[in-house]
């Protein structure tokens, strides 16, 4: 895979995290998802999250890791 297409990737991330945080603030969202408020915003900032957080976000949110991650199939995993 080149480097461009990984840097576009990444970059994509904050944008599908901010998505999936709709109109909540960061605050709400991350009181939802258990983690502090500063991660929320450094991960909306261009910061890749840690493991734990993207588990986390899969299950409490329903979120499709591949469409996060790789901009795949559906926002949420089951959608038909």
């Amino acid at each position: 895979m080149r480097e461009g297409t990984l840097s576009k990737l990444r970059n994509m991330f904050p944008r599908r995290l901010e998505r999936i945080r709709g109109d909540r603030s960061q605050r709400q969202f991350a009181h939802n998802l258990g983690v502090f408020q500063q991660n929320v915003n450094r991960y909306e900032n261009g910061t890749m999250p840690h493991a734990n957080f993207l588990l986390t976000l899969a299950v409490k949110e329903g979120i499709s890791l591949d469409w996060l991650l790789l901009g795949r199939g559906r926002m949420h995993y089951g959608d038909n």
